[in-house]
């Protein structure tokens, strides 16, 4: 290319070097340079629009622009354009190969600009959401899947895992959806059809709750009767040791029941709520009382400064507080101190959380405390009458107000479980008016 540069240049000095000489020979050196630029324009405008010709034409090859610096634009534009096409047959071919495997996928993927509308999806997607390709693309997202559920999943900052929610095309196909970053300021919405274990917990959870309400009458039947054995005074002596056995067994079962009906029940999303507001340091202070005055029991401090409101069911943030310190103590000396906490948090919301300074729990262990039935020390949970539950119902209690559990555990030490409730669930305490502080009227 330099050498063509040069001839070109060469060229062009020339032919106005030889014009002027000839204008020259006539007395007019400036009249022989003009006509002679006036060719060399001409021809330069010739060229110009042949090559222009032949972009628009897209034959280059057939272009006559002779052996100067035009052909040589030129077969370096025909040599970048084949390459071009070679990229993007190249790409044609792999956006094919991505989209075929895809659309292989069993489960849905969209991808999502950064204000939620679809730029791509596969026909899983399509299949389980209705999601209508190329028509929907530009829409936003919730357009398509309007469950609030849905919508505050995309609004919120801390997002959860997955949620699950139904499909808009049937109320009986269940999907997992699960928003992650992807790219440039975009997401991908992945979508998973959980029917089939929602369908099998729905089983479980049914099996449990109906076993549960079958187990209930002959537990009080048996109850009664070893309660009508134990009192009466005619028993003998070799009696009374296997029927307080079969008493404490009786109780330790009648306990289990109910706490599995209350896990079904929290469980259920369909169970009734009657939401309100709760002086949680009211509920702290009646938890305390539930253990004043019983042997072996450790010190129980409250530390509540918070006077905000949360908005829930009384009765399960009762039952989550009362796990919780049942659960502090069973695992604590007595020598120990249990501290009951309600304090706000940084974003806006608020914790409740049992503090303690007993055995702890080995760091492995921590991911497993909230699953049915699971104990860390089976035989000395079971001596100290735990059934492994509790925590599994605080969890789900929590779930049902918006909150997560957060454990931190030290073995030896002590451990902390921490009730982190989202802003939306805390309510100012309203102010106590002037008058109604000095008793006036």
């Amino acid at each position: 290319m330099p050498n063509a540069r040069r001839k070109y240049l060469t060229s062009i000095v020339l032919l106005l070097v030889a014009g002027m000489a000839i204008g020259w020979l006539y007395d007019a050196p400036l009249v022989g340079l003009l006509v002679a630029s006036l060719l060399a324009l001409a021809h330069q405008i010739r060229q110009l629009l042949t090559f222009e010709r032949a972009l628009m034409s897209d034959r280059l090859d057939d272009a006559q622009l002779g052996d100067g610096i035009w052909s040589q634009l030129l077969s370096r534009v025909s040599y970048f354009r084949q390459r071009s096409r070679k990229y993007k047959r190249r790409h044609r071919l792999l956006l094919k190969e991505v989209r075929n495997s895809t659309n292989a996928m069993p489960d849905g993927g969209i991808v999502l600009n950064r204000d939620f509308e679809i730029v791509l999806s596969n026909q899983a997607a399509e299949t389980m959401i209705g999601v209508r390709m190329p028509q929907d693309r530009g829409q936003r997202i919730d357009n398509i899947l309007r469950d609030p559920v849905f919508v505050a999943y995309l609004k919120s900052a801390n997002r959860a895992p997955a949620i699950e929610l139904a499909s808009p095309l049937s109320d009986e196909v269940w999907l997992s959806c699960r928003l992650v970053p992807f790219g440039a300021e975009q997401h991908l919405l992945l979508i998973r059809d959980v029917t089939e274990t929602i369908r099998v917990n729905r089983m479980r959870r049914d099996f449990v709750a109906n076993a549960s309400h079958e187990l209930r009458s002959p537990l009080t039947v048996i109850s009664g009767y070893l309660d009508t054995l134990s009192d009466d005074p005619d028993m003998p002596n070799d009696w009374q040791r296997p029927l307080a056995q079969m008493r404490t067994q009786a109780e330790r079962m009648n306990r289990v029941v109910a706490e599995l009906l209350e896990l079904s029940r929290l469980e259920n999303p369909r169970s009734m709520r009657d939401e309100q507001d709760i002086d949680v340091g009211a509920v702290l202070a009646f938890a305390r009382r539930g253990y004043a005055g019983e042997p072996g029991v450790p010190e129980i401090v409250i530390e509540a400064p918070l006077t905000a409101r949360l908005h829930g069911v009384s009765a399960e943030i009762e039952t989550v507080v009362s796990n919780l310190l049942a659960n502090a103590i069973r695992h604590t000396p007595a020598e120990g101190r249990i501290t009951l906490s309600w304090m706000s948090a940084a974003d806006g919301g608020a914790c409740l959380s049992v503090t303690d300074t007993g055995e702890g729990v080995p760091e492995e262990y921590i991911p497993r405390l909230t699953e049915r039935f699971f104990r860390v020390d089976s035989g000395r949970s079971r001596d100290a009458g735990g059934v492994g539950l509790g925590l599994a119902i605080v969890k789900h209690a929590l779930m049902r107000h918006d909150a997560q559990l957060d454990i931190k555990s030290t073995p030896g030490e002590g451990s902390r479980f921490s009730c982190n409730f989202p802003a939306a669930r805390v309510i100012a305490a309203e102010p106590v008016p002037i008058d109604a502080k000095r008793g006036g009227h």
